[in-house]
């Protein structure tokens, strides 16, 4: 048993879902933001995974990893609000809000943090198992 390509699988997967936590702060982070460097109101992002074959294999079988397909907008439309003494309201006092629902970047938020534990863990615990092995060989 590989050890090494354990971890390797595990780090691919560590960097995706950092980049799904980084993702959801900046849609928290710009839950308000009206007008952007477009003029537009903010549009949330979404990343997406997919799986990706490491080449190197133990025993001839390919191993798979997860890494980001990419970073999309969410194009739905977000909620227009009643603010008449907002500076981005239109001639019928609606703001034009981003896309951003808070509960939905929460949750996504903790399934991202969850699943970034879980591959901390087998990371963990196969540098635990290593060290063990080298201490059997002494």
């Amino acid at each position: 048993m590989n050890l090494i390509s354990g971890i390797e699988i595990s780090s691919g997967a560590l960097a995706a879902q950092k980049t799904r936590l980084d993702v959801v702060a900046q849609n928290i982070a710009n839950a308000q933001t009206t007008r952007g460097p477009n003029g537009q109101p903010f549009s949330r992002q979404v990343v997406s995974f997919e799986t990706e074959l490491i080449r190197r294999a133990t025993n001839g079988a390919p191993l798979q990893t997860v890494r980001v397909a990419g970073i999309t907008a969410d194009r739905s439309p977000g909620e227009r609000v009643y603010n008449p003494q907002h500076p981005d309201a239109g001639p019928d006092g609606l703001v034009q809000m981003p896309n951003v629902n808070l509960s939905y970047e929460m949750v996504d938020l903790i399934t991202a943090s969850r699943a970034y534990e879980a591959n901390l863990s087998v990371v963990k615990n196969a540098r635990q198992m290593a060290m063990k092995a080298l201490e059997i060989g002494k």
